[in-house]
């Protein structure tokens, strides 16, 4: 029976040269190996464009409103005018943080993948799990937060203000989605890895 047959297609050819085992990939392997590395370096552009857009769209966000505000209930009310920013909130705040963290990761890890230094896969694949565990705790911490300005609390008695920050819950909502797409990035990341380390044993 023909060796090449024996390793289900992964090899072309099997040569005994001074009994050492030489043996050349097929195309179809070289072909695969080829469209997970286009898939990997499309992943990690994307889910850095994502969390950079991430971080600018919720980094520089503000509104400046008029608001009523009732001093003393027999005299009319006063207009005073009321800012909301996102450094005004610490899980506003983590959430920029985290997705700059991400942005820089996948930077630097897509000019490694350019360069295609093997040696780094492991810890690649290591940091991988942390920035998708990063992005989760930043787009969970920014979530809730986002969710007691748009419905309030009524148990401690925290008013809504997205009825009034229109704009500014927009803009929040809109980095959540970019940064919960470019989680999901890093995520089809590891699963890349997984399936070339299942090749490759």
């Amino acid at each position: 029976m023909d060796n090449s047959s024996a390793t289900g297609g992964k090899y072309s050819t099997q040569a005994m040269v001074d009994g050492v085992d030489r043996r050349t990939p097929s195309h179809d392997t070289i072909h695969q190996h080829k469209g997970l590395r286009t898939g990997e370096l499309v992943l990690r552009a994307g889910a850095l464009l994502l969390t950079l857009a991430a971080a600018i769209v919720l980094g520089i966000n503000k509104q400046t409103k008029t608001v009523p505000v009732q001093i003393i209930s027999t005299m009319p009310p006063v207009n005073v005018p009321v800012s909301a920013k996102w450094h005004y909130l610490s899980a506003f705040t983590f959430f920029v943080v985290c997705n700059a963290i991400a942005c820089a990761y996948a930077f630097f890890s897509l000019l490694l993948a350019l360069i295609g230094k093997k040696g780094a896969a492991a810890a690649t694949v290591i940091l991988d799990l942390l920035t998708v565990a990063l992005l989760f705790a930043g787009n969970g911490a920014a979530t809730a937060v986002g969710l007691i300005g748009y419905k309030g609390n009524s148990h401690v008695r925290w008013n809504k203000v997205c009825n009034v920050f229109d704009r500014f819950c927009h803009q929040v909502a809109a980095a959540l989605g970019l940064s919960l797409v470019g989680s999901v990035l890093f995520v089809l990341l590891v699963l890349v890895a997984v399936v070339r380390l299942h090749r490759k044993y």
